[in-house]
């Protein structure tokens, strides 16, 4: 922890601090509670990178913070060796404040090594991104993107040569060199025009026309699709305007109407509060569009365009589908085209979270695809692809976690949402022509492989006091939980920050192989079980409930009674 004080005053005299910042700082000198918020730490360098709230601090997102990160990513490269490094860093960024702005930072400094660099000229879904790295080959990529937070934040995500996020032995190496390098540390910034000499490489509509083309080609039918199904698109002001509609048009979905007051990129998010799609308020505007022409899906994606959420017209009604179901619906879907078409791999493979409902392995199971569990993020979905690319035991079909991401095909190592919304248009129309709704197929599943029933509970707890309490609840309840929850009966505790899982009748204890971090899952007799985490990207904690029954009213009742008890516990922990 900083001596916060100190941290300031050093802040305020530094010379070559900016003068916007410093006014910042100057406006704050008689507010204690906010020097330290700002100064008390550094803002976190973790396997996601940085993400933080924009302004003046160690703990904040400012050209120094991004700087001092960008000069240490580019010492690891550098340190791989000269052809390693002469691969280049391909940099895109998102619609948020100051977004373009770091990422021209980031291009110069990294030119002004010696580093090659390809700058998108403006903002690019995430997935283009990934794609851009791979498609040129390059050493490492630069995102700069808050995703989803709300517009006081924006963020800082590092991928490695596969186009996929940097995991921990990466974040370490550069969180090393990031604790050797002072923030005002003087160094010579290259201008744009001598950046160019040095290296600086522009990308151009070629990595675009790439990206829709493969994009295009995850489409696994064209005479079985309903194409005049009626959909509502929303970007919510983000990155995803022009490819969404891009790919859709070109792929012959000409009845699609876009949300006009979210339409355009805008980093202050002027509708809404939280450009998060998972929260049904940032579909308002999309459902009193549906409404006035009539569309049968709804779909949003998050600002830098990785993350997917639907909604369905059924019956008459606009119901939401969670990440979960989206899910399920496209491992069905993906699974059933490929067989039917005889494009399903001997040796399939798909990947999911472990906070991920299992209804999804139950599908690949009967389809003979195998199903693999991994740690939360898509840096773990997408390793295992990584590693098959070398030894071939599996093809990567599908990765995917419910807080709606998900990753189809092998040209990106990342969530897509140009992808999915391409897919989930097409699964709405194939369902169409066959007189259904997505929600119908849904109930389909449900009814051949069993009731599968979830939630997501999320306790936002901001600032340094909630950091520590979500801190306690998790060490508290790591020792005071409940051996049984109605008539379910615990019979396994796996705890991830020590690779341990152990069975709750006999005591046994048994080592998992996993990469170590903050997570408990506890499994009943019955199949339910739950899992609790801090987020690692925003202030709050997350339980995961799942259920399942043959019965849809024993799940749904099930998924409260688990949620009210450990609920009860957690906020007691004070």
């Amino acid at each position: 922890m900083n001596d916060y004080n100190k941290e300031y005053q050093r802040w305020l005299q530094a010379e070559n601090l900016e003068e916007e910042l410093k006014k910042e700082l100057l406006g704050i000198k008689d507010k204690e509670e906010e020097i330290k918020d700002r100064f008390y730490c550094d803002l976190s360098f973790g396997t996601a990178g940085l993400r933080g709230i924009l302004g003046a601090g160690t703990n904040r997102m400012n050209r120094y913070v991004v700087g001092r990160a960008t000069r240490a990513l580019g010492r690891v490269i550098q340190k791989k060796g000269e052809a390693f490094a002469a691969k280049g860093v391909a940099i895109a960024h998102d619609c948020r404040i100051m977004s373009p702005e770091f990422a021209q930072l980031c291009a110069l400094i990294l030119c002004g090594m010696g580093i090659k660099v390809y700058l998108f000229d403006s903002l690019r879904p995430t997935p283009e991104l990934s794609y851009a790295v791979r498609y040129y080959g390059c050493a490492a990529g630069i995102n700069i993107t808050a995703s989803h937070n709300p517009k006081i934040y924006n963020g800082y995500k590092v991928y490695w040569e596969e186009g996929s996020q940097i995991k921990s032995d990466i974040a370490d190496r550069i969180l090393e060199e990031i604790s050797k390098t002072d923030l005002f540390e003087t160094f010579d910034i290259p201008e744009r025009t001598k950046a160019e000499e040095l290296g600086l490489i522009i990308i151009n509509k070629e990595v675009d026309e790439s990206f829709y083309h493969k994009t295009m080609s995850v489409s696994l039918r064209e005479e079985e699709v309903d194409k005049s199904i009626g959909i509502v698109y929303t970007p919510l002001n983000g990155a995803g305007n022009i490819p969404v509609r891009t790919v859709l048009k070109r792929m012959g979905y000409t009845n699609v109407h876009v949300v006009k007051e979210q339409e355009n990129p805008d980093g202050t998010f002027p509708t809404i509060d939280y450009p998060n799609p998972e929260d049904q308020k940032a579909f308002a505007l999309s459902e009193k569009l549906a409404l006035q022409t009539g569309a049968e899906v709804l779909i949003a994606t998050d600002p830098d365009c990785d993350r997917l959420a639907a909604e369905v017209v059924h019956k008459g009604k606009i119901e939401a589908l969670n990440g979960n179901q989206v899910g399920v619906l496209i491992v069905n879907y993906l699974l059933m085209s490929m067989e039917e078409k005889g494009k399903l791999p001997e040796n399939g493979a798909m990947v999911k979270s472990i906070v991920t409902s299992e209804m999804g392995s139950v599908i690949a199971e009967a389809y003979g695809v195998r199903m693999f569990n991994v740690l939360t993020g898509f840096k773990n979905i997408c390793a295992l692809p990584n590693e098959w690319d070398k030894t071939g035991e599996y093809t990567y079909i599908f990765g995917y976690e419910e807080s709606i991401g998900y990753n189809i095909g092998n040209y990106v190592r990342d969530k897509d949402g140009v992808s999915t919304a391409l897919i989930l248009a097409e699964m709405a129309g194939y369902y169409k022509k066959l007189g259904k709704t997505l929600m119908d197929a849904l109930n389909d599943l449900y009814e051949k492989y069993g009731y599968y029933r979830d939630n997501t509970i999320s306790i936002v707890l901001e600032g340094i006091k909630g950091q520590e309490r979500i801190r306690r609840m998790m060490e508290e309840y790591r020792i005071n939980f409940p051996d049984s929850i109605g008539s379910s009966r615990l019979t396994r505790v796996t705890d991830y920050a020590v690779s341990e899982e152990r069975n709750i009748l006999t005591g046994e204890k048994n080592t998992i192989d996993t990469e170590k971090t903050d997570a408990v899952r506890f499994q009943f007799d019955d199949g339910c079980w739950y899992t609790l985490r801090p987020s690692g990207t925003e202030p709050k904690i997350k339980l995961y409930v799942y259920t399942r029954s043959d019965k849809r009213e024993q799940a749904d009742a099930k998924l409260k009674e688990i949620e009210s008890t450990v609920l009860d516990i957690l906020y007691h922990i004070e």
